[in-house]
């Protein structure tokens, strides 16, 4: 029988003890990241953020609403908030003078806002890339900066559209200080600053709608006018629909503009309902009556939406 070498033996007793190449570490099983637990990990605190700065202001502000404070301690008042908000005047005509806005400023600037779109859309237009910042640039114009520019337009003793108009043998306006032209004013600085972001989302919808349609309705001898109501505007449907919400919602929530132009007046006549829920929130402190306000408002702008796609719905 042979005997095996002895550095032959040794040589494998060698090998054996060290570890193979290509062998792959293993997971730590106490790390809190593996392949289960990162997507929880990654989204921890993005959840965390929404929890503390709006689950909770939300929840909060809602049991606000059914409280009232005496010497600095709140305690459970029921439907006190809601029944004087229902019995205050000053709330009935801050949401009439939001409503007015809405029902001024939505159709004119959704209107504009199309018409604009199929001027852009058009293959005849040059330059269509400048003309589409130009447009859009309102939106993300310094709100200050614009409110004090048109201070200055609007002025009633030194503005600029009031000395165009004397030039013409017309009288000046008191755009700011008289109610009702303080409303019209505050709709034109809506409709400048809001025109063109409605603009660009309705040219987006404009540039998905095949060719082919019009190319047909074309050769069938359709012109311009019929392809813009039989085409353009049913496939636009829900672009619009879109539009129109997100507009009525934004207006329902308007306080940037007027607080800036006119400070709700004069009169209170352009004291929209989220100016009237600054007021008592940060100038009178009282949080649950502004709570209460600030649930009416979100069950109006519920309620409008809802119609407002029920409508949508019902045209298709």
């Amino acid at each position: 029988m042979m005997s095996v070498p002895s550095s032959i033996n040794h040589k494998t007793e060698t090998n054996s003890h060290q570890p193979k190449r290509g062998n792959k570490k293993m997971p730590d099983k106490t790390s809190l990241i593996t392949t289960k637990t990162a997507p929880y990990v990654f989204i921890f605190p993005a959840v965390l953020f929404f929890l503390l700065f709006t689950a909770y202001p939300i929840i909060k502000s809602f049991i606000l609403s059914f409280q009232k404070s005496e010497g600095g301690i709140n305690t459970f008042a029921g439907l006190d908030n809601y029944i004087r908000l229902f019995q205050d005047s000053l709330f009935y005509q801050s949401l009439a003078n939001t409503l007015i806005i809405l029902v001024l400023q939505v159709p004119i600037m959704i209107f504009l806002a199309i018409v604009l779109a199929n001027l852009l859309n058009s293959y005849l237009l040059k330059m269509k890339g400048l003309f589409r910042v130009s447009f859009f640039s309102p939106a993300v114009t310094s709100l200050v900066a614009a409110s004090v520019i048109f201070l200055l337009l609007l002025n009633p003793d030194y503005g600029i559209i009031n000395f165009l108009l004397s030039n013409i043998g017309l009288d000046p306006i008191g755009w700011l200080n008289n109610p009702y032209w303080a409303k019209i004013s505050i709709v034109m600085v809506m409709i400048w600053r809001w025109t063109g972001y409605n603009m660009i989302i309705l040219l987006a919808g404009l540039q998905n709608i095949p060719h082919d349609l019009y190319e047909a309705a074309r050769i069938d001898g359709a012109g311009k006018i019929r392809q813009f109501f039989s085409i353009t505007i049913p496939q636009l449907r829900p672009v619009i629909l879109f539009t129109v919400i997100t507009s009525t919602i934004g207006t329902l929530q308007l306080f940037d503009e007027p607080y800036n132009l006119t400070g709700g007046g004069p009169v209170n006549s352009t004291t929209t309902i989220t100016m009237y829920l600054y007021q008592h929130a940060f100038q009178y402190f009282d949080f649950e009556y502004a709570s209460a306000i600030a649930y009416v408002v979100v069950v109006i702008i519920a309620l409008l939406s809802f119609v407002q796609f029920k409508m949508g719905e019902g045209k298709k």
